[in-house]
């Protein structure tokens, strides 16, 4: 079985990839069973199956093809731009005809509730089925703990606004951070603090200087796959945070919106060294899925639960998001998914640490090892103008965006970086727009 599933992401990675273009006729099926090793009969059920998903098509007596698709909204984009900008998931990799199917049989299940508003709370089924599948990220919980939201912006934003059982009003975030958040805690007047994250990690005695000052409600972090960073904490880094908030009494907010590419044990949350005491764990399901999907859930500890119902008093997450993802993930769509969309991820990143290898020279760019995720950073010298440098490398048509808008207004000891992100990017893009960025840093300097 697992030989079956691998050729089948070989398969959807190579027609992406463009290895396989539009038009172009596939291997024999007795070719192809030779070069994969296995038998004809495994390579006859894969190509029935990427037939069934209209990646390819079948013509009699000749063989089979790939699958000419019709433009989509990026045709309105210019082609020969490389979007290291954009944060959305890849459109060619999200599965429509399986999440199609989920929305039918969720109409079905669920007509009836349809007419409803709902539960606040969620739909309960739903929230059942989360139950099994955070258990597989370590979260370990009841279903009266956990509630949807629409999307995780909005548990962020309700726990920002509602009072904290440790009495305390203040905001502690990594410096940088999610630029989204950091506006809203601004615009809306919410006492916030910074706290320095970079490549090599958090200073975490300083981090324990900041709890034991008595005025910090909730820490702000995102452990795995940070963003802008990409870069994530150590299993002993997690277990010490954890081990902080228990006891200064402070509470972690823990924006785990990659959990589904964590891969390994070092990649357990902080949730998992604290049991639900003082960790907040929240996830969400855009960057696998899509943004518009709207749904997100709140794994919350006992004394939160009470205050953050009231803050969150409306049925707001679309009902038919939440069947349509329930039967998604029970009928083993979203694993599936979810493997096929981290092994795109993680052969992007490949392609990119080998063209930093490639092109970069010391003293040009700092540039961490990062296997998997969706973003990395550039970290650039003092001296660099990060206007200028945007400029030139928008005139050779690369998109990136600079370090200062993940930091907070008032924070000055701020680091100068490019953040950049594959979710749409071909390794041939990713190593022209290293290149590129690689040589436009070390003209600025001359």
């Amino acid at each position: 079985m697992k030989k079956y599933f691998s050729i089948i992401t070989d398969m959807e990675n190579k027609i992406r990839q463009g290895i396989y273009p539009p038009g172009q006729k596939l291997p024999s099926v007795r070719s192809a069973a030779e070069v994969y090793g296995c038998s004809i009969s495994t390579i006859t059920r894969a190509y029935a199956e990427l037939e069934k998903r209209h990646m390819i098509y079948s013509v009699p007596q000749s063989g089979f093809y790939v699958v000419v698709k019709p433009g989509d909204w990026r045709d309105n984009r210019d082609s020969n731009m490389i979007y290291f900008a954009t944060v959305l998931p890849d459109v060619e990799a999200f599965p429509y005809l399986d999440f199609q199917h989920c929305l039918n049989k969720a109409i079905d299940i669920y007509k009836y509730d349809l007419f409803t508003y709902g539960d606040p709370l969620g739909l309960e089924s739903f929230r059942h089925t989360l139950v099994s599948h955070l258990a597989n990220d370590q979260v370990f919980t009841k279903i009266d703990k956990i509630l949807v939201t629409s999307g995780a912006q909005q548990a962020l934003e309700v726990l920002a606004k509602m009072p904290f059982p440790n009495g305390k009003e203040t905001v502690l975030v990594e410096q940088p951070s999610y630029d989204r958040y950091l506006r809203f805690l601004e615009r809306e007047g919410i006492p916030v603090y910074g706290i320095a994250r970079t490549a090599a990690g958090i200073d975490l005695q300083e981090l324990e200087q900041w709890f034991k000052s008595g005025k910090i409600k909730f820490f702000y972090t995102m452990p795995r796959y940070h963003n802008p960073l990409g870069t994530s904490y150590s299993a002993g880094e997690k277990r010490t945070i954890a081990k902080l908030a228990r006891k200064y009494d402070v509470f972690i907010v823990e924006d785990d919106y990659m959990a589904d590419l964590g891969a390994d044990r070092q990649s357990d949350p902080i949730f998992a060294y604290d049991g639900g005491s003082h960790v907040i764990y929240v996830k969400s399901f855009s960057k696998i899925i899509f943004p518009g999907l709207r749904v997100g859930a709140i794994v919350l500890p006992e004394r939160l639960l009470k205050t953050f119902h009231t803050y969150k008093i409306y049925p707001d997450t679309s009902l038919l998001s939440q069947a349509a993802l329930e039967v998604y993930i029970k009928n083993g769509m979203y694993e599936r998914h979810k493997r096929k969309i981290g092994s795109l991820y993680a052969s992007r990143m490949l392609a990119l640490n080998e063209s930093v290898e490639r092109y970069n020279e010391p003293g040009i760019m700092e540039v961490p090892y990062i296997p998997s995720g969706i973003y990395t950073h550039f970290k650039l010298k003092p001296t660099v103008n990060v206007e200028r440098l945007l400029k030139r490398l928008e005139a050779r048509k690369i998109m990136v965006l600079p370090s200062k808008g993940f930091y907070l207004s008032n924070y000055l000891e701020r680091e100068k970086f490019l953040r950049i992100s594959i979710s749409q990017t071909k390794p041939e893009q990713i190593d022209e727009g290293v290149k590129a960025i690689v040589e436009e840093v070390r003209m600025g300097d001359r």
